[in-house]
């Protein structure tokens, strides 16, 4: 696959990108109802915990799976697998009835897009991207379930989805620096709790 091919997936998975479109989600959400809004924030800061407690426990204190290659799990492909998961369900779900699973299938197929340009990378090994892409199908599977949970038409879908088009037009090729914090801090961190 061409290099630039691999650079624009990779960055459709970069947490600059994705927590704006997921706050995005968040807001649309909590028009509907603020529980919804909740479960959502509380799912997404769990698999964020995960996988930043996955990459401490490697950088710092060398922590891995070394039998089945995972040293850490996969943060573009978790975040790409649950948000565009979520956001694609969420705009599908404008339709009404189940059109929210065809917008669910197309973010997990854009999220193993993405988790596939990170190998080629050679910034993951497989069994990091799968266990990104798994749980962030888990994540975005608990909050869909719960939103169609009865029929649902979800409201404003047009104007949701033209904002969040905005909001990834503006966030698109930006990096957020939580890798280089995670690299910097995570050996003090893991000599300080004695691991």
């Amino acid at each position: 696959m061409e290099t630039k091919v691999l650079w624009t997936l990779s960055n459709l998975g970069d947490a600059a990108l994705l927590l704006p479109l997921a706050l995005g989600c968040a807001l649309w959400l909590r028009s509907v109802d603020m529980r919804l809004a909740v479960r959502w924030a509380v799912l997404l800061a769990a698999g964020m915990g995960l996988v930043g407690l996955s990459k401490i426990l490697y950088a710092g204190c060398g922590i891995e799976f070394s039998a089945i290659q995972l040293r850490m799990i996969s943060g573009h492909t978790m975040l790409a697998a649950s948000i565009y998961t979520v956001a694609g369900g969420l705009l599908f779900g404008g339709f009404g009835g189940g059109w929210y699973r065809l917008g669910a299938v197309g973010g997990l197929a854009l999220a193993a897009a993405i988790g596939a340009s990170r190998i080629m990378q050679d910034a993951h090994t497989p069994a990091e991207v799968v266990a990104g892409w798994l749980l962030g199908a888990v994540i975005a599977a608990l909050l869909l379930l719960r939103v169609f949970d009865k029929p649902r038409k979800m409201p404003r879908a047009l104007v949701a989805g033209a904002g969040l088009l905005a909001v990834s037009s503006i966030a698109y090729g930006h990096h957020a620096p939580f890798q280089r914090m995670i690299e910097h801090y995570s050996w003090w961190l893991c000599q300080g709790l004695g691991l």
